[in-house]
């Protein structure tokens, strides 16, 4: 049985292992103070960044940190995947897909325009998931880091 929810406060300690293991997938170092502020940030009902959790058989297996922001192209709101993550041994078990589903049916309730994320060319596995949502929209990213 898989179940799609809010975090609660005592969800910190595994979210914070899914998290940790996101990061390292994505080769990334993310601050200390990053990391509580964002569960903090999740776990705060007037924050535009919210968290759905993946849980199999009373286990937290995966993640899906968001943000929801107005955008210029419509009055309506969107609903940026920023992270995405299921662990390991849950890959594979429709964990992901159920998070994604959950944000467009959210989406269609809430009336959010769409809901977009990207991830990085070479996650074969990621984009064959995502895939089965909607095409590669052919934008490329450009970053520049300010800290």
């Amino acid at each position: 049985m898989l179940d799609i929810r809010d975090p609660k406060p005592e969800d910190e300690g595994v979210w914070r292992e899914l998290w940790a293991g996101y990061n390292r997938f994505y080769e990334a170092t993310v601050p200390e103070e990053a990391t509580a502020g964002t569960w903090a940030r999740v776990l705060d009902p007037g924050s535009a960044i919210f968290c759905r959790l993946a849980v199999r058989d009373g286990a937290v297996v995966g993640f899906a940190n968001c943000v929801v922001h107005p955008s210029t192209w419509s009055t309506l709101s969107s609903c940026y995947l920023e992270d995405l993550f299921v662990s390991l041994d849950a890959r594979g078990t429709g964990a992901g897909r159920a998070l994604i589903q959950d944000l467009i049916d959210q989406g269609r309730a809430k009336g959010w325009r769409r809901v977009y994320w990207h991830t990085r060319q070479d996650n074969a596995v990621a984009r064959r998931l995502y895939d089965r949502f909607a095409p590669a929209d052919g934008f490329v990213r450009y970053v520049i880091n300010l800290t």
